[in-house]
This record gives structure tokens, sequence and C-alpha cells, in this order.
């Protein structure tokens, strides 16, 4: 499998030199990272050429590294149900860049883009219907960024006395905040149920 892969990765540099950043195979699948402006082109390559036939869109993710100047890593997993492989293509992102959205080459980008964007805050460029997916219209903040806060910024419930749903900034006392990090079972002050045998071995 592994000479399989490296044998792609080297058609893949061969056919594609402007395109190609990096490859590397790693946990059994080939990961090519892509210059910005080609990725369009790159996946449709992906698609049509005869050596690689990955025909299937798997998913679409992002991981933030908020200490690189292009802040976010655009992930495209694919498939090719002719060769039996997998490739995970890479994007380095800026977070004031747009990417081009592959809507046109794989149309079940739609979805993943928009998850991609309600989750990171990445924009692709060309998408016929980018809004929020996951969270709630009015949402403020992308969840999957590292600098946005565990407990978000506001809390949603329902109100008996307006009969509707209400939104209010999150308020946490300073004693919640103050974590002991012992596991729950350390420091109890009660027996559980079957402690008592326990002592009575000794």
């Amino acid at each position: 499998m592994s000479e399989a892969l490296n044998e792609l990765a080297a058609h893949i540099e061969l056919k594609r030199p402007n395109d190609v950043v990096a490859t590397e195979i790693a946990f059994g699948e080939l990961n090519v990272t892509v210059t910005l402006a080609g990725l369009v082109d790159f996946v449709e390559f992906l698609r049509v050429d005869n050596n690689c036939r990955f025909s299937t869109l798997v998913d679409i993710t992002g991981v933030d590294h908020p200490q690189r100047p292009a802040r976010f890593d655009v992930v495209y997993h694919f498939l090719s149900m002719y060769q039996n492989a997998r490739i995970r293509v890479k994007v380095a992102v800026r977070e004031e860049d747009f990417v081009p959205s592959i809507i046109e080459v794989h149309p079940s980008a739609n979805w993943f883009e928009r998850e991609v964007y309600d989750m990171f805050g990445i924009i692709f460029s060309g998408h016929p219907d980018l809004r929020r997916i996951l969270t709630d219209y009015g949402f403020r903040g992308h969840p999957l960024r590292k600098d946005f806060p565990t407990t978000g910024y506001t809390e949603v419930r329902y109100d008996e006395a307006l009969k509707r749903v209400v939104y209010e900034p999150v308020q946490l006392t300073q004693e919640y905040r103050q974590f002991d990090f012992l596991s729950p079972w350390e420091g109890a002050k009660y027996i559980l149920p079957g402690d008592e045998k326990q002592g009575a071995k000794q």
C-alpha cells in the first residue's frame, strides 16, 4: 500500500507541480498540501485523472493554529473507489483569506463548507448560500476556534413569563471557574456503595 501511495504522490507532483506544496504519507493515507490559488483546479484534477479518480468527497474540516500567520488549515478528504485509496488535501489560509468553493466540482461540498464557515469563520468565495448550519443565525463567534471561550458568550432559555426563547449573556460566578482539578471520586465526603467491603477485608 505504501508503495502505491508513493507512486501516486510522485504522479501528482509530476502532473501538478505548481499546485503542490508538499506531500507525505501518514497513517496509511497520502497527505497533499496545495496552494490556495490552485485548490479548485487541483481538486478537479484528482477527480478526472485516470491514475487518481478521487470521485467521492468524504469531508471538509478546519484546523486552527492561532500562532501561525496562516492561521487555519482547510482539510479535504477524498476517496477513490476505483483505486481503493484515500487522500487528504490541505490548504493553509490566513484569517482574512477567501477560500474558493469547490461546489462546482463536488456539489456535496455545500453543507461541508457551511459547517467550516460556521465553526471556524472561514469564508468560501463562490458559495451560493454561505450561512450558519449548526448554530443559530444570531450566534456570536465560531466555536471551534481555539480562542472561543468554553462557556460561550450567551445562554439560551425559555422564559415562561414571556412565552418565548430569550438570549442572555453568560454569567458565571467566580467560584464556578475555580476548578480543583480533582477527579469526581477524590475528596468525596460520602461513602460509595461497596466501599464498606474494602474496609472489612483489612
